[in-house]
């Protein structure tokens, strides 16, 4: 399957404003790739890469006065197959997690693990452990929070989202997160491209996706508390702790979101 992705996005400004954007098609589907993948800008402006401490691809440029557009069209090719289901996936003990795994069991910006941690034992603590204890937490994220773009709020956290029960897909993601690691599970905020290929009609404005991985069975499987149930052709941008290291932008200035693109569809 062809998948052809990319997005237009303008921000306004009346000085230069720095900016570091997670923007690109993270490495692990390099391969992936059917034509280049080229951020562009309008005007242009110098932009450079560099691999974060989480192993994405980030770009920095300077926003110039008046503002600018980036732009990106390409196309991927998918596997056309829905997210893997691991019923079998074993939890494994905290001392035998690998070490470059541990770090996604602590709390984090928008994972208070401390605030819901007598929560999380007192709903799942009865649960097996493993695939089974990882996909009651997503059901329970995904029944506990109403969906709604207006719920949205760069403040929001897992606690925000417990308490609220409203939010968008990266509350969802940050609070089944959350619950899994105060269960020990190891479990990684991810955001990237989410078609409406293979789900049923209606379908929502196009935008980029939250969802998160967990770490069970000797490797991170792919889990989304947003819909709950396996879907096909996910292109990652970027892993990391929660929605802090992966922000599709960071602004340093004053500026203005003015206009905002997303599209993913099955090429012809």
């Amino acid at each position: 399957m062809l998948i052809k992705a990319g997005y237009d996005i303008r921000f306004d400004t009346d000085t230069p404003t720095a900016m570091m954007a997670n923007l690109s098609v993270h490495p692990s589907r390099h391969q992936d790739l059917v034509t280049p993948h080229r951020i562009t800008t309008d005007p242009e402006v110098p932009i450079y890469d560099y691999l974060d401490g989480f192993g994405n691809v980030c770009t920095r440029l300077t926003i110039p006065p008046g503002g600018l557009t980036i732009s990106c069209d390409f196309l991927v090719e998918d596997s056309g197959l829905p997210d893997p289901i691991t019923p079998n996936a074993i939890q494994h003990p905290v001392e035998d997690l690998p070490d470059d795994v541990l770090v996604y069991l602590l709390g984090s910006r928008y994972c208070e693990t401390d605030r819901l941690l007598d929560t999380a034992w007192s709903l799942f603590g009865h649960i097996p452990g493993g695939w089974e204890r990882a996909q009651a937490i997503v059901a329970f994220a995904h029944n506990h929070v109403e969906f709604g773009y207006h719920y949205a709020r760069p403040t929001k956290t897992a606690w925000d989202a417990y308490q609220e029960r409203q939010g968008v897909c990266r509350d969802y993601a940050h609070l089944a997160i959350t619950l899994c690691r105060c269960m020990n599970i190891p479990a990684r905020y991810c955001t990237g491209y989410l078609s409406d290929i293979g789900a049923p009609p209606p379908y929502g404005p196009p935008d980029f996706a939250a969802w998160f991985e967990a770490y069970i069975g000797g490797r991170w499987q792919t889990f989304d508390a947003r819909n709950n149930t396996p879907r096909i052709g996910r292109v990652l941008i970027a892993r990391g702790r929660d929605a802090t290291d992966v922000a599709i932008s960071s602004t340093f200035g004053p500026n203005t979101l003015a206009g905002f693109t997303v599209w993913t569809d099955e090429a012809g």
